[in-house]
């Protein structure tokens, strides 16, 4: 048994209250050497009424957590003796004199002892009511004695342990959490309009109650606050779901008291995984991205099932079902964009080693020299640039590996979904013979992670090898945009305005939606993880200051393969705004599928044996040559994106401007090409130095000789 002797007694009602407790349970009012609370515990401080914290002649007045049925008084104002309270016969309570039945367990009072009804006079006034409120001898109190009046015994169930006087839809005790007898019959339910027009201080005490019932708010005092230290506590995860857990099931008292048993273990041996699946279950059918990305950001597994046990928490019958995943809840709320990434993550179960991941010391430094290579040009176009021409490429001592070795290694670098779409399903890269076999510009898709900073992470793979981790790009990206939004807006009008007239779109916008349209574009470049559109491009191509050629699906598709509209990204994306002199004319590769970017790499050439023509021309040995195509599988000029009306015009004009802003020449096979540059002497020495380090892990695994071998080589020594 606990030690009534720690508890403290409250000064104006006389109850026993827990040591923690810093409030009277019964009415609320401050512990004695605990500061004044001038705020009501439910609500936050900016949601109450300013004319309840002012002083009057100089003493604080106390607000009530039901400020609106009682009177307001001051503390400092003389209050009745406790000596002139009269105690219960069945509880031994101490009451207020004016109580005529007892507050603890709504016994009636004696009659040796008992006062004459209250007057109208005499009544508390409320504040609600905009009439004065009472004069300061009223009894702080005395409101909860007149609720007890007003309600029926009868309506109420007494608890077993402690005799408070519940609700009838409680179904366990408020104050010591002790289960409702099962043979308490439960009296009819009354008309609720009828119940609040008669009582609306009844409606206000069941909303504390329930208040109290959802989240605790006993504090740590009383029998409730002992039992729930004895659960473990809540992990960060739980307290974000936001799942309704069941509740109200129809059946028994026996029945529901069983169930809520249930539900409370399996939320206790639940861990934090476990509730970031199911708040991503929610997330899909609610359209949360965020929560689906918190999930796989975990590690989590995009494979796995739902239970029978977390379906039963989600408490949605009609949208969850046993055995189903992440991906059959997308198919069944048809969430196109969350299906998309979530086949992608689930074609990608094998561990990838990418080299910014294998060298993080290394990748942190790079990093650095990135910021640092950043600048802002002076001037009328203040725009971001680099100041280095990095370009990456796989190492060409990838060759000498076995070929067991050499599959593993692309199967963790590479994005093998990636580069089957744009090989296989739609010929868009490798599709002439001449390029990929005789010349040795066969390009790679590598790894990139599925976050909304695809296009960002894809530009600086294919020229610093590491990922945009610290949004560097995308803050230069951000104020470029704002600060030379006059020039990249009227490119972005123009070309809209065309690209809207060549599908025979014949509609012309007001300047205001126009505006509206590139305040949308200027928010999605400050917003990290947002997906960018071909604007943003167009932006990096002037970042790099070289061309960027994005070689993509022309489609959007579902899940089933259906055509959803057009995807407009690939082409060509120029640095117009600058002039020809200060850029360089070595472009970059991206693939675009599925709303996912990737780096299009290629591998190091060997400086001696290059067969690509005309690749070591007047240049060092170690310089690799890649030809990038400039056209398509049917052979067709490739679109140039944001020219304006005195650039536009016929297929060779615009041939022309490509060979002016790139090295371009035609091959044997008729095939227009622009010429890739990349030196490993003028590479930085710190990507050199990661990629280097990151292939010793496959030459070391090459060393290793494989069972099969060791017998083979036993064999040979028998011979």
């Amino acid at each position: 048994m606990t030690d009534f002797g720690l508890k403290w007694s409250c000064e104006y009602c006389t109850y026993e209250n827990w040591p923690s407790a810093i409030k009277c349970t019964m009415c609320r009012a401050p512990r004695h050497n605990a500061p004044i609370i001038t705020e009501e515990p439910f609500k936050s401080s900016s949601s109450l009424d300013p004319q309840l914290c002012t002083t009057q002649g100089g003493s604080t007045l106390l607000i009530c957590p039901d400020s609106s049925a009682r009177p307001r008084v001051r503390i400092a104002d003389e209050l009745p003796e406790t000596s002139s309270k009269w105690s219960c016969r069945m509880c031994t309570y101490l009451n207020w004199p004016r109580a005529i039945r007892c507050t603890q367990c709504l016994s009636q009072r004696q009659q040796g002892s008992k006062q004459g009804p209250l007057s109208p006079s005499e009544a508390p006034q409320t504040s609600d009511s905009g009439s004065r409120p009472s004069p300061v001898t009223s009894d702080p109190c005395e409101e909860y004695n007149d609720r007890n009046r007003l309600n029926m015994h009868a309506q109420r169930w007494p608890c077993s342990v402690c005799t408070y006087e519940n609700w009838p839809k409680s179904l366990r005790c408020v104050v010591c959490d002790h289960p409702k007898p099962s043979s308490t019959p439960e009296p009819p339910q009354q008309d609720s309009e009828a119940e609040s027009a008669t009582s609306p201080s009844i409606v206000n005490e069941q909303e504390r109650d329930n208040v109290r019932t959802a989240g605790g708010g006993w504090g740590s005092g009383g029998l409730r606050g002992r039992q729930r230290k004895l659960s473990p506590p809540m992990c960060k995860g739980q307290a974000e779901v936001k799942i309704e857990l069941a509740s109200g099931a129809v059946g028994s008292d026996n029945e529901q008291e069983a169930d809520f048993k249930k539900l409370k273990q399996i939320r206790n041996r639940m861990r934090r995984s476990d509730w970031l699946f199911l708040n991503a279950c929610s997330g899909v059918v609610e359209g949360d991205l965020a929560a689906v990305e918190a999930y796989k950001s975990s590690s989590g597994d995009i494979a796995r099932q739902l239970t029978s046990d977390e379906v039963r928490i989600l408490n949605r019958p009609s949208a969850f079902d046993a055995g189903f995943t992440l991906v059959h809840l997308a198919i069944r709320f048809q969430r196109q964009d969350m299906l998309a990434v979530l086949l992608t993550e689930v074609s990608q179960q094998t561990a990838k080693c990418i080299p910014a991941l294998v060298c993080p010391e290394l990748t942190e430094q790079i990093r650095r020299e990135v910021a640092a290579a950043l600048h802002r040009r002076k001037g009328e176009f203040p725009c971001y640039f680099f100041t280095d021409l990095v370009t990456f490429t796989l190492p060409a001592d990838i060759e000498d590996l076995p070929p067991n070795v050499q599959e593993k290694l692309f199967d963790e670098v590479l994005d093998r979904d990636v580069q089957k779409e744009l090989e296989e399903e739609s010929p868009i890269i490798n599709w002439s013979l001449e390029l990929g076999t005789r010349l040795d510009s066969r390009l790679y898709a590598l790894w990139n992670r599925t976050a909304g900073d695809c296009l960002l992470d894809s530009v600086l793979q294919a020229t610093w090898g590491i990922y945009d981790k610290d949004s560097v790009l995308r803050k230069s990206l951000n104020d470029s945009l704002h600060d030379c939004s006059h020039w990249f807006y009227t490119r972005w009008k123009e070309w809209e305005s065309w690209y809207s007239q060549s599908f025979g779109l014949h509609f012309s916008l007001r300047e205001e939606q126009w505006q509206e349209d590139w305040a949308f574009i200027l928010s999605l470049a400050s917003q990290p993880g947002a997906s960018l559109e071909q604007t943003h491009v167009f932006v990096l191509a002037h970042i790099l200051r070289r061309p960027i050629i994005v070689y993509g699906v022309k489609y959007y598709k579902s899940f089933r393969g259906e055509t959803l509209g057009y995807t407009r990204f690939q082409g060509v994306y120029l640095p117009l705004l600058w002039e020809q002199s200060f850029c360089w004319k070595s472009p970059i590769a991206l693939g675009y599928t599925r709303g996912h970017f990737s780096a299009l790499v290629a591998m190091e050439n060997d400086g001696y044996d290059n067969r690509g023509a005309g690749a070591n021309l007047n240049t060092d040995d170690d310089v690799t040559v890649t030809f990038l195509p400039l056209v398509d599988s049917e052979r067709k000029l490739l679109h140039i994106h944001f020219l304006s009306a005195q650039e536009m015009g016929t297929e060779e004009q615009q041939e022309r401007m490509l060979r002016q802003w790139m090295d371009c020449c035609v091959t044997e096979g008729g095939v227009l090409v622009a010429m890739q540059k990349s030196s490993r002497r003028r590479n930085h020495p710190l990507v050199t130095q990661m990629v280097e380090k990151w292939l010793d892990g496959y030459r070391q695994l090459a060393a290793c000789p494989t069972l099969s071998d060791g017998e083979e080589e036993e064999d040979d020594e028998d011979e």
